[in-house]
């Protein structure tokens, strides 16, 4: 392959990206049960997409590779389960509850960019909570269908959460 037909490959490819996050945000309207089967198969076909085929490229021909694809990839930021959280005593789940629900809103918003407007109201109040607390509480806010989530929440850029309809 030469640099033209790679330039040309990752045109379509990033084009097919980009239809890819269309269905991401129509698989978000799907029930939860759906809504989870189908986002992560998504997430597979886009990882393939990054991995298998434009890594290859990129490799290759450093010099095309965009300039946010690494933070494209779909990482972890964050294995602590709510069972393994220990609050202090000063806080309850509750009071946590309190912080996250007024930052929810009925659109999807970014897991990420939940974690971090609670880990400042925490750090407003005064609160020894971690941002790892805060996205172990939106998990299991998101299991027990007291609001809604797409995507693997442990990926906190690569997943969004919403109230419930």
């Amino acid at each position: 392959m030469n640099r033209e037909q790679a330039v040309r490959i990752q045109e379509h490819i990033l084009d097919a990206h980009v239809a890819l996050d269309d269905a991401r945000m129509a698989i978000a309207g799907l029930g939860k049960e759906e809504r989870l089967r189908f986002d992560g198969l998504l997430w597979e076909v886009v990882a393939d997409l990054q991995r298998k085929l434009l890594a290859p490229i990129h490799d290759q021909f450093p010099d095309i590779e965009p300039p946010l694809l690494d933070e494209q990839v779909a990482t972890i930021s964050s294995e602590l389960k709510w069972d393994q959280v220990r609050l202090p005593s000063s806080v309850t789940e509750s009071d946590l509850d309190g912080i996250i629900f007024p930052i929810l809103q009925p659109m999807w918003q970014k897991t990420a960019k939940v974690v971090i407007l609670a880990l400042q109201r925490c750090k407003a109040l005064d609160l020894p909570v971690g941002d790892e607390a805060i996205a172990a509480r939106l998990q299991v806010l998101s299991d027990s269908d007291r609001i809604e989530g797409i995507g693997d929440l442990r990926m906190w850029f690569h997943s969004e959460v919403r109230l419930k309809d």
